[in-house]
């Protein structure tokens, strides 16, 4: 019975995805910036020297057909793991055999689609392998690797960023499936580029997506004397309605949140809270945008009122204990907040700034004054000396040189005058001008 299951199974088609995934570099489209000549990533394949890597972006831009594009060029064993079937048992028990095949010099690729729902212990498992070489580790994620991998495997990873097909890019690869042989090339298809370019732009940079509606409109296409007719009528059927005009993995879920976060920024309460309900009607994931709400907090307001990370910290709880759709009113509560709290930049443009510095003058001594002098021979070596505690002094205040001699003079944080913002720019002004009669 069940040979006769597999032979049944055997029979069913392959998606025109699966058909004409590309199997070489050459063939595969988009993200050039990573694969383009000279590019990093395309470097890296070529010479063999890949790493751990995790693709990180939204779903049908070739996260899965790269991994298997480089586990034929580097002529790797190639383990694909399911995040959603595979339990830590099984994890072990592959990367025994990964350790094991090793020791005869063949090396092993684990790919992990979707690793972001692999929890931490299954995570974890693959951590000592991965940290002796027995493995490869190629992640696929669409959801920011920051949050949902954890920080002992990121941290032994590369991120790659794949961003959404455009749509000549989708177009080549239309075109691909009509002439290939593993597509729709023995067939004569009749499809004008008008249509062509409608299944493109509709796909929001997701090539399954657009294989998928070109295979659907073929299928249902007009059939006589051995041709195929896509017509007008029928692909407009196919394309003018998106599942809740949102796809909560794709471009469209990038073009939302963004919309949300705008519509704070510009202090505007009601697209705010039209484009919160877009996302959780259509299914997001609430504690996605309650950490987006949580940057907004100080991102965009910061200082102006500090009581907004408050705000948005206490919803990501309420989301993370009630869920939906009980949490709707309390990611209402903060995105409304957030558009009405005045608004600075400032905390986002410190950073930035000093993180400009900061890759430029990595060996930049910390100044001898503010070392940590726990063992005799540093105090030896004056770590420390002439360190001032500002609690000795009646200001709380002194005049000690904290940045490096070459940064000295820098300024990154600066105030603006909204909300009590202003209130934080008096005070550091009036630090500064002690200090200026101090030093």
């Amino acid at each position: 019975m069940n040979e006769q299951l597999s032979l049944f199974d055997n029979e069913i088609p392959q998606p025109l995805a699966a058909r004409v995934r590309p199997q070489t570099l050459d063939e595969y489209a988009g993200q050039e910036h990573l694969l383009g000549p000279g590019k990093i990533l395309r470097r890296l394949i070529e010479s063999d020297k890949i790493s751990s890597m995790i693709f990180w972006g939204p779903p049908g831009v070739g996260k899965t057909t790269l991994a298997r594009i480089i586990a034929a060029h580097t002529r790797s064993q190639f383990i694909d793991f399911s995040a959603v079937t595979s339990g830590i048992k099984e994890i072990r028990t592959v990367m025994q055999q990964a350790d094991a095949a090793r020791q005869y010099g063949m090396k092993t690729i684990v790919f992990v689609d979707e690793i972001h729902r692999f929890n931490k212990a299954q995570q974890d498992a693959f951590l000592p392998f991965v940290e002796k070489g027995a493995i490869i580790l190629i992640g696929a994620t669409t959801e920011n690797p920051s949050f949902e991998i954890n920080g002992a495997l990121l941290s032994r990873c590369k991120v790659f960023v794949l961003k959404p097909l455009t749509a000549e890019n989708i177009l080549s690869v239309l075109r691909h499936a009509l002439s290939s042989p593993s597509g729709f090339g023995g067939q004569d298809i009749r499809i004008d580029d008008d249509a062509l370019t409608a299944i493109a732009n509709f796909a929001n940079g997701d090539a399954r997506s657009a294989l998928s509606t070109l295979e659907m409109a073929i299928l249902n296409g007009d059939y006589e004397n051995g041709v195929t007719t896509v017509s007008t009528q029928t692909l407009e059927q196919l394309i003018t309605r998106k599942s809740l005009l949102y796809d909560k993995k794709g471009e469209e879920h990038y073009n939302i949140i963004s919309a949300l976060h705008k519509s704070m920024r510009n202090s505007d309460p009601d697209a705010a809270v039209y484009w919160l309900a877009r996302m959780l009607e259509a299914g997001e994931d609430p504690l996605y945008i309650a950490r987006r709400v949580t940057r907004f907090a100080s991102e965009d307001v910061g200082l102006a009122d500090p009581r907004a990370l408050q705000i948005a910290v206490a919803a990501y709880d309420a989301c993370h204990y009630i869920g939906m759709p009980e949490c709707s009113v309390h990611l209402t509560e903060a995105v409304v907040y957030m558009a009405l709290a005045p608004k600075s930049n400032a905390m986002e443009v410190a950073y930035n700034t000093a993180k400009e510095d900061a890759l430029e003058t990595l060996a930049e001594p910390v100044p001898l004054v503010i070392r940590n002098a726990p063992t005799r021979l540093m105090k030896e070596l004056d770590y420390g000396k002439g360190y001032m505690y500002a609690h000795n002094y009646d200001d709380k205040l002194t005049s000690m040189q904290c940045l490096p001699d070459s940064l000295k003079d820098r300024r990154y944080y600066l105030p603006t005058e909204q909300g009590v913002e202003v209130r934080y720019k008096e005070r550091l002004e009036a630090i500064r001008r002690w200090k200026e009669t101090h030093s």
